[in-house]
């Protein structure tokens, strides 16, 4: 291999990098607005579920009760109902996610010890959000529930109890439960892949549409030099996107790093050569930009968004998906860039996706320079 050629090849890129501005648009400006994107609209959290009331008894009880969801940042209170139509109206215009039911023998059934039954309805058309407005549900009436027979007791003794079980729970790497300390790391490996794909997966194939690789071919140039050429610019905007997208998740999300700077960006190295790589190799079979950009984009975007564990753990899937799952290199760098910043982690414990990107790297650049033909044909 001859360094000033793949010197050559490597500035004629950055050449065309400079010199096309949507080229750099979209390898800058496009990572940032989607970082931005995912970062303030995707969220997991269910904070400040709206509810309505259909107290039939208006007793103190059932105010207790009410006041339990309205004490916490987890439901709004919009008011209360009169009817099971106006329920309905409620629940049909989104008014409402949670309606309680409050019949009206509530209060005095509770003051005799005689279990009172509450009805909770809850909209279900989006069955994550109903589940978790079921479980603090069911959190809070178990609460209510508990609290009942220590206050008779305290009544009549003048003494609380202790409890049988003292549980003490305790969260490790992320406390308060944010999802946004679980998101703005995964979706790095989303957008880094798909970015680095695009980015490559036009640089052949816009050489074949404008005529320029049969000058290419006439060159001493050999097919790595070519290659690893057009890698090393790309390589560099890559590192610089990720750096850009690191500031970002820690000053901007305020999400904890908590792992080696330097063994992020190592590893996202790796991750952002074989991602380079597979989008040279597209571009080299494809011969076309617009196939290969939609190639490109189907063979990163949605494999890493849908089986990385990202959105929806792999544990979940069908075996025969866990099985394509294991090929897909955003898996990796998910698992890499949320152990780093949440768990501080290092290589001792992430050596095995290590290995696998920096195996995907050199694997996927071999093919691209084998199967790059230094022909018309």
């Amino acid at each position: 291999m001859n360094l000033r050629r793949l010197g050559a090849v490597a500035r004629k890129e950055s050449l065309h990098i400079r010199r096309d501005p949507r080229s750099l648009i979209l390898a800058v400006g496009i990572p940032m607005l989607m970082l931005l994107m995912f970062g303030y609209a995707l969220t997991l959290d269910v904070d400040r579920v709206p509810f309505v009331v259909w107290d039939q008894g208006h007793t103190a009880a059932s105010r207790d009760f009410i006041a339990r969801f309205t004490a916490t940042r987890y439901f709004a209170f919009r008011g209360p109902a009169d009817s099971s139509a106006a329920i309905g109206r409620a629940i049909d215009t989104r008014a409402a996610l949670l309606a309680l039911v409050l019949p009206p023998d509530f209060g005095p059934r509770l003051a005799a010890g005689r279990p009172a039954a509450v009805q909770a309805i809850v909209d279900g058309s989006d069955s994550n959000t109903a589940a978790l407005v079921l479980g603090y549900t069911t959190s809070i009436a178990t609460a209510f529930n508990q609290a009942l027979p220590l206050a008779a007791v305290r009544r009549a003794t003048g003494t609380t109890p202790a409890p049988a079980l003292d549980l003490r729970a305790r969260v490790w790497f992320n406390p308060d439960l944010e999802s946004r300390n679980f998101i703005v790391p995964g979706i790095l490996a989303v957008i880094m892949g798909l970015i680095a794909a695009l980015l490559t997966s036009l640089t052949i194939a816009r050489e074949w549409e404008c005529g320029t690789m049969e000058q290419l071919i006439s060159t001493p140039v050999k097919r790595s030099e070519l290659i690893l050429g057009k890698l090393l610019p790309y390589t560099a905007i890559g590192l610089a996107n990720l750096a850009v997208a690191v500031f970002m998740a820690v000053f901007l999300f305020q999400v904890p790093l908590r792992g080696s700077v330097t063994l992020l960006f190592t590893l996202g190295m790796l991750f952002v050569v074989g991602t380079l790589a597979q989008g040279i190799l597209i571009s080299t079979l494809a011969r076309q930009q617009l196939f290969a950009s939609q190639l490109a984009m189907i063979s990163t975007f949605l494999p890493a968004f849908l089986l990385s564990g990202f959105a929806f753990a792999i544990s979940n899937m069908p075996l025969a998906v866990q099985a394509i799952t294991g090929v897909v290199p955003a898996r990796y760098f998910v698992a890499i860039a949320k152990g780093i910043f949440l768990r501080g982690v290092g290589l001792a414990t992430l050596w095995p996706e290590a290995l696998f990107l920096a195996v995907f790297a050199t694997l996927v650049t071999a093919a691209a320079i084998r199967l790059t033909r230094k022909t018309l044909s």
